[in-house]
């Protein structure tokens, strides 16, 4: 199985994915694993991969073409753009480390486990374009409920529970059929919601919301646009829309976040 990791901090995969059971199947050929720096698919000198974020707010935002170029360089073909979507390859799944992603559960290091390839995206400041979890990459993954200072630490960790799963990787294979976990059901939940116009949390309900999207320059990008809103300059409609936006990824990702308030319906 192939891991390539995208990341700003190449060097910090030095030390976690050279020990233990990632460090002999890499050695036995059973893994590979390949870090690629983020900043080689910039333009300009200072080998920037972020800027502010449309509808202002706070932190920076990282851009779309390094990462849209990043990927394409790996799988070795463009992937597109408005007009006509290109998918990776059967067996490969390009996912994003986000903390408003889906839930990195035991099933789903099974279902990795599966395919023959994980192109994993480490996100960093405030977030990501949306373009690359729209587009892009085709799951993205929240390993907990708190937020980290980037993918990094989140990527390691998949790349150590995928790992461990597959054939020849651990001595015993029975050890990993018998231990924390390993009777959950294999089927993931799916959820599909029709999202409605945004209410207001009952009173005494605890009810969180994940991050609304972010967007920044270029304001096309391969004939995606970012949304009208963000760059009209009313702060109340942009401030109306993120949350409509965070209610519908909450949905759409992490339902039991939203408890049972009127906000979950």
């Amino acid at each position: 199985m192939r891991f390539d990791l995208i990341t700003i901090f190449p060097e910090f995969f030095a030390g976690p994915l050279q020990h233990g059971i990632v460090r002999r199947a890499t050695q036995a050929g059973i893994v590979q694993i390949h870090v690629q720096d983020l900043r080689e698919f910039t333009k300009d000198r200072h080998r920037t991969v972020d800027d502010r974020p449309f509808g202002g707010g706070e932190g920076m935002v990282l851009k779309p073409e390094p990462l849209f170029e990043a990927v394409e360089k790996l799988l070795g073909h463009g992937v597109g753009g408005a007009e006509h979507r290109v998918f990776p390859a059967r067996g490969t799944a390009i996912l994003l480390m986000s903390a408003a992603g889906r839930l990195f559960t035991q099933a789903t290091a099974r279902r990795y486990a599966k395919l023959e390839r994980l192109i994993l995206l480490c996100g960093r400041y405030e977030g990501v374009d949306e373009r690359v979890p729209e587009y892009l990459a085709t799951e993205e993954i929240c390993v907990g409920d708190y937020v980290l200072s980037g993918g990094e630490l989140p990527a390691a960790i998949v790349i150590d529970a995928v790992t461990r799963l597959l054939p020849g990787a651990v001595g015993n294979e029975a050890s990993t059929q018998n231990e924390s976990f390993s009777d959950a059901d294999d089927s993931e939940e799916r959820v599909e919601f029709r999202v409605d116009d945004a209410g207001q949390s009952t009173a005494g309900s605890r009810q969180v919301l994940l991050d609304y999207p972010h967007y920044t320059r270029p304001a096309e990008y391969r004939g995606w646009k970012v949304p009208e809103v963000l760059i009209s300059g009313n702060h109340a409609e942009v401030a109306k829309w993120r949350k409509q936006k965070a209610l519908e990824k909450t949905r759409r990702n992490r339902p039991e976040l939203l408890g049972t308030g009127e906000l979950a319906r």
